[in-house]
């Protein structure tokens, strides 16, 4: 790696926003795009990559947008430099990322950035051993970090859930508009080696593709997988943003810990099964995102790498040539 005495603050800051393509976002349409200056980087949300039916306000895609920052920062700390965030509301600009004080490389900073390249979604089922619940707590607590919430849900709430979902696919399966924007996306974005061969058996159904894929799938049933819901105290952009951060951060230090984790967004993209998951968090605060936590199939490879769009679409350097 290149000392970064001899690099400019333009440089490092390309290069974390490259690697910040990594990032997990709603339907792999990575609805970001980085402006690098020479003493700044700037993050946008791009309307054009906005799933219009589902998501017509934008929560889902700043919550990606959130992701996409919060892998930047982690970037940034395996360059050698700390990170000074400011967040605005947008609706295109969503944040500003200026270079603090130099820090050191540490181990831990160079295993977030492996988990960051190495992190898969798996939409199989989980293994038949639970999450250690010390693991559990340490991810709440990681959220909680980012200024927002993560419920683990009860068995009692988890069959909520499970009603919840196929409500909300029940409802996206008789939109046309819906299912011609799945299509689409899943065509352009989602391979099929990266989706399941058969159908998942699951206690909380996974969103029905139309199709099935080319990975091998085992005989779990995800019983002992944890379910949670992320959530936060207002239904705001800024609160959003911040709900993507804390799902990198809880996502890295799920993967370094063996723990596979799998965003179920179906129940937040309906307006009535949004509402009744509220419901079920006792009306403590605005759901963002449901998480599945389990320990992968050991029996079988992990899926690949989803595709990723070209830096030079995603960054633009403009300003610092």
């Amino acid at each position: 790696m290149t000392s970064q005495t001899t690099r400019t603050a333009a440089s490092v800051l390309a290069e974390a926003a490259a690697t910040a393509g990594f990032a997990p976002s709603v339907h792999n349409t990575q609805p970001w795009r980085w402006r690098v200056l020479p003493e700044a980087l700037e993050l946008y949300a791009v309307p054009e990559r906005k799933l219009l039916s589902i998501d017509p306000v934008g929560r889902l895609l700043t919550v990606s947008v959130g992701a996409a920052l919060h892998h930047a920062v982690v970037a940034l700390a395996a360059l050698g430099h700390t990170a000074a965030v400011e967040r605005f509301d947008g609706p295109d600009l969503l944040a500003r990322i200026t270079l603090g004080a130099p820090c050191e490389v540490t181990p831990a900073a160079m295993r977030r950035v492996q988990q960051l390249r190495t992190r898969r979604t798996d939409r199989r089922p989980t293994r038949d051993e639970a999450v250690d619940p010390a693991d559990l707590t340490a991810l709440q607590r990681i959220v909680s970090d980012h200024g927002v919430h993560l419920h683990l849900l009860v068995d009692d709430q988890v069959y909520e859930l499970a009603a919840a979902a196929g409500r909300a696919d029940e409802v996206e399966a008789r939109d046309p508009f819906v299912q011609h924007e799945l299509e689409f996306w899943k065509a352009k974005t989602l391979p099929a080696e990266s989706l399941p061969e058969t159908p998942v058996q699951s206690t909380v159904p996974n969103r029905d593709f139309g199709e099935h894929g080319r990975l091998p799938v085992g005989e779990g049933h995800d019983t002992f997988a944890s379910y949670g819901v992320i959530f936060g105290a207002d239904d705001e952009p800024r609160t959003w943003l911040r709900a993507g951060e804390a799902l990198s951060a809880a996502w890295l230090a799920a993967a370094e810990r063996g723990i596979g984790v799998l965003p179920l967004s179906g129940v937040i993209e309906t307006e009535v099964t949004r509402t009744a998951l509220r419901m079920t968090l006792s009306e403590l605060g605005y759901p963002y995102l449901v998480v599945r936590l389990g320990l992968p199939d050991t029996d079988h490879a992990g899926p690949p790498a989803t595709p990723r769009m070209p830096a030079a679409q995603l960054i633009d350097r403009s300003a610092v040539r």
